[in-house]
């Protein structure tokens, strides 16, 4: 294994200490670890995401003004700690409440709750959002359900937007819930990705093979089949994103009247012909940009095909997974209120416009 690192046990906390030299705007805690916004409204909900390294830009590099006001990353591909979750929280309140977005993990729920509950008994205002996006699996070796992966990035985008105009704490998190339920995510192994602790590649892949449906983790998906090219992989991809089987799950919210965990419903929502979306064709760590643009040239016409209006677009690295060579799709359906939310001014350290 070659890496750019020293000592395997001081790997993220001299990440994030080169974070804070790159970037002076942001406050940069090491014990426990956590990144704020040095800059913050007065009286806005706060937007709180996290999970364990390995993924960046995602999500320390969305923390700024319109995205994220604080980030608790975890060790390599590990949760972060109710601690942090906890003391970031209470660095970045205003007293209009908190809103943790939750990728589903088995430990970033279990951690987040945690925090959710400690937050509650301190008397502040809280609530969590599950992004469950992962067609690829209904359950995993990581989650009970699908996976949360790459419209995690879309969603703290247009919910720090919705922060900055001042929603309110339960109209954002219904907005949360409703991006939630409109997000589809896929994503291909060419190669697997080296954890720093592992020494070796996660998993063996031959030459000729592919890993389809393949989680952020490493975590194996639909199936391992032969490899064959760009167009043929992006259409079998786009199948799985395009299905329109719903899909149904319970979902725990946090209620502050009753100070206690309440079940939902929810159900994905439809993709249709006529329906306006945002498209991310994600790197997931070691695939060129070149091959990226490739893959949207795909995507881009096999929308059109189904009548599907392409909005916005992002290409590039946005949720990765260390040296994977390998892509993600997203495709999230969005409305007027969305769309207006996602072009409002961002400025943070991984996505920058119109300030």
């Amino acid at each position: 294994m070659k890496k750019m690192i020293n000592q395997i046990d001081q790997v993220v906390k001299e990440q994030l200490q080169g974070i804070a030299k790159a970037h002076s705007e942001l406050d940069v805690h090491l014990d426990p670890m956590y990144i704020v916004r040095k800059e913050r409204e007065k009286t806005k909900v706060a937007l709180i995401s996290g999970g364990g390294s390995g993924h960046e830009p995602m999500h320390g590099g969305y923390v700024g003004k319109g995205m994220l006001d604080g980030a608790c990353p975890g060790e390599m591909f590990t949760s972060p700690t109710p601690d942090q979750m906890y003391e970031c929280a209470q660095k970045v309140d205003t007293g209009e409440g908190i809103l943790f977005l939750i990728k589903n993990y088995t430990g970033d729920v279990l951690n987040f709750e945690t925090a959710v509950e400690l937050l509650h008994g301190e008397g502040l205002k809280v609530q969590a959002t599950l992004i469950d996006d992962d067609v690829a699996v209904k359950d995993s070796l990581y989650t009970a359900g699908r996976r949360g992966v790459a419209t995690t990035v879309l969603a703290e985008k247009i919910l720090g937007a919705a922060a900055e105009e001042g929603y309110n704490l339960d109209k954002i998190s219904a907005l949360a819930k409703h991006i939630a339920n409109r997000g589809r995510s896929f994503g291909v192994a060419l190669s697997a990705c080296t954890v720093p602790a592992a020494g070796k590649p996660s998993f063996d892949l031959a030459d000729n093979e592919i890993e389809f449906g393949i989680g952020i983790h490493g975590e194996p998906g639909i199936e391992r089949r032969a490899f064959t090219d760009g167009d043929t992989i992006t259409t079998d991809m786009m199948s799985e994103i395009l299905d329109n089987t719903p899909y149904e799950r319970i979902v725990r919210r946090w209620d502050n009247n009753l100070g206690e965990w309440q079940d939902e419903s929810w159900i994905t929502e439809p993709l249709n012909s006529g329906d306006k979306v945002i498209v991310l064709v994600n790197n997931l760590g070691a695939t060129p940009q070149s091959e990226l643009y490739m893959v949207y040239r795909k995507v881009a016409e096999i929308l059109e095909n189904h009548e599907i209006q392409i909005e916005r677009n992002l290409i590039g690295s946005y949720c990765t997974s260390l040296d994977m060579q390998g892509i993600s799709i997203s495709v999230l359906k969005v409305d007027d209120e969305m769309l207006s939310l996602y072009d409002m001014p961002v400025n943070t350290p991984a996505m920058r416009w119109g300030c």
